[in-house]
């Protein structure tokens, strides 16, 4: 079993930034793809990021990309996900995921019933 524990969320104002991260425990050596997801109010659970562990390929949304960056903490076995120039369009509940495959990541970005682990989120509002 592995546990996820995300921290980091908050109330920003537009442009402003904020750090998430993602704490993993337990049989963290079996995990092969980490993924960042985020749901907003009336819509569906959608992918913003994820990486192969092993080959360490990665793929972004297009909602996100060049305004947020992930990065990981071997040693600390944490996911990180800086979110910069947020816009209010980006205010959700973020979520990391974790699987013990690598087809979640495989090309691209996964679906979230792919994934064998959750974290149980932390709300990101964006909001002047």
């Amino acid at each position: 079993q592995v546990k996820l524990v995300e921290s980091g969320g908050g109330l920003v104002q537009p442009g402003e930034s904020l750090r998430l991260s993602c704490a993993a425990s337990g049989a963290t050596a079996d995990l092969e793809t980490i993924s960042w997801f985020r749901q907003a109010p009336g819509k569906e659970r959608e992918a913003v990021y994820c990486i192969d562990l092993g080959d360490e390929s990665s793929y972004y949304s297009a909602s996100v990309k060049g305004r947020f960056t992930a990065s990981r903490d071997s040693a600390k076995n944490t996911e990180y996900l800086q979110m910069n120039s947020l816009k209010p369009e980006d205010t959700a509940v973020y979520f990391c995921a974790a699987s013990r495959f690598k087809f979640p990541c495989l090309g691209g970005l996964g679906f979230d019933s792919q994934y064998d682990y959750w974290g149980q989120g932390t709300q990101v509002t964006v909001s002047s």
